[in-house]
């Protein structure tokens, strides 16, 4: 039970507590990923991953200041919910013609990328996309296999990659401050409510893009 000071007027409890619950875990790691790309008032960003960090990262380049948030993704439903959160601009194409579409759109690349998936494809298309000076926060766990990257390209226009775990505990006050004062609900990215005992069935779901991400109930 949460502290009646903590409830928000009008809103309940389980609505509150389902909004709390995502900077826990993956909006927490998108938080990560705009900070650790230096995601600055004004900035044109891009989201590479339309998972549910990749949506959270949408959340929190919105939260602080983004201009322009480009999201590039494969799931129709995914992607609207993105552009709720606040993305301008979808690429729903891979590869080669992801990077030339967010060049031209952007006039030269973008400021600031989030790279929420951790494969080789999307690392690359993260650097790709970037404008000289541009650092790419990464925050999907790395299943690269062999990855070749453009180093003299990152090294001759100074593009930076930083990030990691994210480090969430830290995160955890900033945001709740947020949720409570209803400045910010990442509460759609858990879009499948189970029970523990179904617990099984809630990663199939997820496995299988049935669901974003699930929340367990006892």
């Amino acid at each position: 039970m949460l502290p009646r000071d903590l409830s928000l007027q009008g809103v309940s409890e389980s609505a509150l507590l389902k909004a709390i619950l995502p900077i826990t875990d993956v909006m927490g790691t998108g938080h990560h990923a705009a900070v650790s790309a230096g995601v600055a008032q004004g900035a044109t960003v891009a989201v590479v991953g339309d998972g549910a960090v990749g949506l959270c990262g949408v959340l929190a380049a919105k939260r602080l200041g983004a201009a322009r948030i480009i999201m590039l993704g494969h799931q129709r439903r995914r992607l609207e919910l993105a552009e709720s959160f606040g993305a301008t601009d979808i690429i729903a194409s891979r590869g080669e013609d992801a990077i030339s579409q967010a060049i031209k759109m952007t006039g030269g690349g973008a400021d600031s990328v989030l790279e929420c998936v951790g494969t080789s494809d999307a690392l690359n298309t993260a650097i790709g996309i970037c404008r000289p000076g541009c650092t790419v926060g990464y925050v999907g766990v790395p299943h690269y296999g062999d990855v070749i990257i453009n180093f003299e390209r990152m090294f001759r226009q100074n593009i930076n990659i930083n990030g990691g775990v994210a480090p969430v505990r830290a995160y955890i006050p900033a945001l709740l401050a947020d949720v409570l004062a209803g400045r910010l609900d990442p509460s759609p990215v858990l879009d499948l409510t189970l029970s523990l005992d179904e617990a099984p069935e809630g990663y199939k779901a997820m496995d299988t893009r049935k669901a974003i991400k699930v929340m367990l109930v006892v």
